[in-house]
């Protein structure tokens, strides 16, 4: 079957099984930023905005996909760039295998919510894990990229 979505701002047409997930047809589409974590849709590791929000792509079924808009961190350069360089600064952003799914969350927060507090930001991130860094440096850095933000 033949599915159609805009993909990082660019219109772009699939052909998939319906039964493939988002995150193989992103995969199989050259998108190598979506890693595949758990396959249940809880690591993050896999997470892409799906028209703005954040999603597990791993869980979504591609199908779902058709006529919508999927932004994955090479669509968002510039926000994934300024976070990453806070992350290394706080020492918060280490083999990376999370780091997309991180970027595309916090961004999606920084467009949703208004001033969060650290309460706030721990809910909207609650589906990332990262086994690297521990997450007080991500924190730090995660608010002073929502702080230049607003």
């Amino acid at each position: 079957m033949k599915i159609e979505m805009k993909l990082n701002g660019r219109p772009r047409n699939f052909e998939i099984d319906p039964g493939d997930s988002l995150l193989d047809v992103l995969r199989a589409g050259g998108v190598t930023s979506v890693k595949r974590g758990c396959d249940t849709g809880t690591c993050g590791s896999c997470t892409v905005l799906f028209d703005g929000k954040p999603v597990p792509s791993c869980a979504m079924p591609a199908p779902r996909a058709d006529g919508h808009e999927i932004t994955t961190v090479e669509g968002i350069p510039d926000d994934a760039r300024r976070l990453g360089e806070l992350l290394v600064a706080e020492g918060a952003d280490q083999c990376g295998f999370c780091g997309p799914g991180l970027v595309v969350t916090v961004v999606a927060m920084s467009r949703e919510l208004d001033h969060p507090d650290d309460e706030a930001i721990n809910h909207y991130l609650a589906g990332n894990y990262c086994r690297c860094s521990g997450y007080v440096g991500q924190l730090r850095a995660i608010r002073k990229y929502l702080e230049g933000a607003s």
